[in-house]
Formats: C-alpha cells, sequence, structure tokens
C-alpha cells in the first residue's frame, strides 16, 4: 500500500513510481534475506556496501552535480530512504545521512573549499559524515553544550565530548557543534568539521540500544583537536540560527523513517489478517480487526500527507519549520503506534523476530527520540502558530 498524497509536477510523478520500484527491488534482493540476521548480530552498514549504494547514485541525489550528486529533489531522496526503511533501515541511514544530514548542511552553508574537499567523498561512498551535537548534559536543551572550539590563529582547537552520535566511531568526519564565545546560549555556538583521523579525536564504548541495531552509536571525545581554520564552517552570534535553520530538512529524513517502519508494519498487517485463520474463517472478518487495521491506515496516510506537504514545500523553496515540526511528531508517534498495534493483530507471531514487527517497534521507539522529541515538536509547533518563542529556562538567556 504506498500512494503519492500531494500533487507533484507531472513530469516527476513517473520518475518517482520508476525509482520506487527500483529501490524496492534491491532492497528485496540484497537486504530482506539477511535483515533480521544482520539486526541480530548488530551488523552495520560495511564499506563496501557504503559504495555500492553510491554506485547506484543514491547518496548523491539531492546533492550538487559540481561535486558529483545528481541536483535531484528531496522526494526523490526521501523516496529512497522509504522504500529502503521499510526492509532495511541501516542501509536506508547511509542515503539519509548523506542527503538531508549533516553533508546536506555543509551543502548549503560551506564554503567552496569545504564543499570541494568534503562533498564528493561522500557522494562516492568513500567518506561518511556525521554530526555532532549532543552531549552528557545537552540534549533537547542543545545550547547547554559546554564542548568548546577556540580560534588559534589559523588553527581551531576543540574539546568536549558528544553524545548520542549515530554513526559514532564511523563516520571520518564529524560536523561539531561547539562553543566558540561567552555569549550565552544559542548565541555562542558555531560548528566546526572535525575528522577523525586527528590527534585528540577518540571513541566511547558503542552502544547497546534497543533499537537501531545496525547504526552504530558511541561518545566523540575530542581533547585539544586542532584543525584548519578553514574547517571552521559557522561562527557566532549566528551560527547556530544558521545550523538550526538547516535542521529542518534533516528531521524530514527522520520522519520519513519513521513513515517507512509505520507503512511496513501496515502492509504485512494487510496481508496477514487475510490469510490467517481463526474460527474457520480469515481474521479479517473480524470486526475488531477490520477497525484496527482502518486505524493504523488512518495514522498511516495521516503522516505521510503531512511529510509529503512539508517535502514539496521544502522542493518548491519555501521550507516550513511548522511543517516539519508537524510531520515528525505525528510520524514519530504514528510509528510507535502503528507498530504496537500490528503486533497484536500478529498475535503471538507478532512477539516473535520471524516477522519483523518487533523490529520495527524497537526502532520506532528510536526515531521518536532523534533529532527532537515529539514534545519538543509540539512547542516547537505553538511557537511557529504564535510567532513567539517559549523560554524553557528559568534564566533569560536562549
Amino acid at each position: 500500500m504506498s500512494t503519492v498524497t500531494v500533487p507533484i509536477p507531472s513530469s516527476t510523478v513517473e520518475e518517482l513510481d520508476e525509482l520506487r520500484s527500483v529501490v524496492r527491488e534491491v532492497a528485496a534482493e540484497r537486504y530482506a534475506p539477511f535483515a533480521e540476521q544482520w539486526d541480530r548480530d548488530r551488523e552495520i552498514i560495511s564499506p563496501d556496501e557504503r559504495r555500492y549504494l553510491a554506485q547506484l547514485g543514491w547518496l548523491g541525489i539531492a546533492l550538487p552535480e559540481e561535486y558529483g550528486g545528481a541536483d535531484g529533489t528531496f522526494a526523490q531522496a526521501l523516496t529512497v530512504v522509504e522504500e529502503l526503511a521499510k526492509v532495511y533501515p541501516p542501509a536506508a541511514f547511509q542515503v539519509f545521512e548523506a542527503n538531508v544530514g549533516p553533508a546536506q548542511h555543509l551543502a548549503r552553508i560551506g564554503t567552496p573549499e569545504q564543499l570541494n574537499r568534503f562533498l564528493p567523498g561522500i557522494i562516492s561512498g568513500e567518506n561518511t559524515m556525521a554530526v555532532g551535537i549532543s552531549e552528557p548534559d545537552a540534549g533537547s536543551a542543545a545550547t547547554d553544550m559546554v564542548t568548546r572550539a577556540e580560534v588559534r590563529g589559523d588553527t581551531v582547537v576543540v574539546r568536549g565530548l558528544k553524545r548520542w552520535i549515530s554513526n559514532g566511531g564511523e563516520a571520518d568526519r564529524y560536523l561539531v557543534y561547539a562553543r566558540m564565545s561567552e555569549a550565552a546560549g544559542a548565541r555562542g555556538i558555531g560548528a566546526v568539521i572535525v575528522e577523525s583521523d586527528r590527534p585528540g579525536v577518540s571513541f566511547g564504548k558503542r552502544e547497546r540500544l534497543m533499537g537501531f541495531r545496525g547504526i552504530p552509536s558511541a561518545d566523540v571525545i575530542l581533547d585539544d583537536v586542532e584543525v584548519p581554520i578553514e574547517n571552521l564552517v559557522v561562527s557566532p552570534p549566528d551560527g547556530f540560527r544558521t545550523l538550526f535553520s538547516n535542521f529542518s530538512i534533516e528531521r524530514l529524513g527522520n520522519t520519513t523513517m519513521s513513515l517507512a517502519l509505520g507503512q511496513a508494519a501496515l502492509d504485512k498487517s494487510i496481508a496477514y489478517v487475510q490469510d490467517r485463520l481463526q474460527f474457520g474463517r480469515p481474521i479479517v472478518e473480524f470486526q475488531s480487526v477490520q477497525l484496527t487495521l482502518a486505524d493504523m491506515a488512518l495514522q498511516v496516510e495521516s503522516a505521510r500527507l503531512l511529510r509529503d506537504r512539508a517535502v514539496a514545500g521544502l522542493d518548491a523553496g519555501r521550507p516550513s519549520t511548522l511543517e516539519v515540526s508537524l510531520a515528525k511528531c505525528a510520524a514519530n508517534e504514528m510509528a510507535k503506534r502503528v507498530t504496537d498495534m500490528a503486533m497484536t493483530l500478529h498475535g503471538a507471531n507478532g512477539y516473535t523476530e520471524e516477522y519483523g514487527l518487533e523490529r520495527m517497534h524497537r526502532d520506532a521507539h528510536g526515531w521518536a527520540l532523534a533529532g527532537g522529541t515529539p514534545n519538543m515538536q509540539r512547542i516547537r509547533v505553538v511557537s511557529e502558530l504564535l510567532g513567539r518563542g517559549f523560554n524553557q529556562r528559568t534564566d533569560k538567556h536562549d
């Protein structure tokens, strides 16, 4: 079950459908037979597999052509993310990070020299870039970060610890948010690129998460790491706002991962309730099953409409923080509910690893935490609706 729910230019409708079919075929042949075992083993995507995704052109869909990308749309990139994520989210995450993650941030705000130096390797699959925002005491309150980046002539010295870094320990470039001045809150924050092979860079033990088992997460430890001034992406006082104005793009990737989990759980349930017999007939003939299935479809399609509207606005050059926050909040919570409902419809089978639903449910909880929790999105929604901010602190800095 898959529908296009937001009008797009007629020239791209067939392209998206064709792309979706190709991705489904790759996912079914290359990942579906092994997804359960790889999840159990916490297997991560190998460099060769990342290069395979690059060879298909999927790591550069929404990145500039002059650096090896396709200059395509976010709708195209997220179509690939969704179809891969229905089957094997770790593969989808590689496409996510390249097209709507830190590489996309860099493509939009980096210097020409930075783009020339970093984007081609990401698009070719030779390198990966992760983003370092959260810290032990700075999660939703991101501006509480204490990691420092000090400019010393032609060098930037970075020290601190970043936590909950997806691809931490595996990525070889990190877009590190850091405090660069004594100004309070967001006004003191900028960002710098730190390569993993720089002296002073080390990593904590890989986290054993409930879900995300094929997506490594580890602390990134920065012990007076020196990088050239050319690695400085943005500086205070407006650096943080510049960074977060682009973070909505990344949240659409997160939204799509949640949407994929909900859609896959719905698709599995539609097939299952027609095949599963109890009391001599398919369980879909029981009204309670019909009502549950209808609620699942309602929630998935509602989230899809919100996501597609936000993507269409972004591709049209009018990104909306309100539309993105609505979509992310709806999709995150939908995925948790729908995967749970799917497990219920499958009965004891839904509680086994064989059907993959428990894996989807575990991952759904992770996407509701990553990139800003649903409650933080609700706060952002109200801020956008009212055109004003809300200070969560007892003091006055932002």
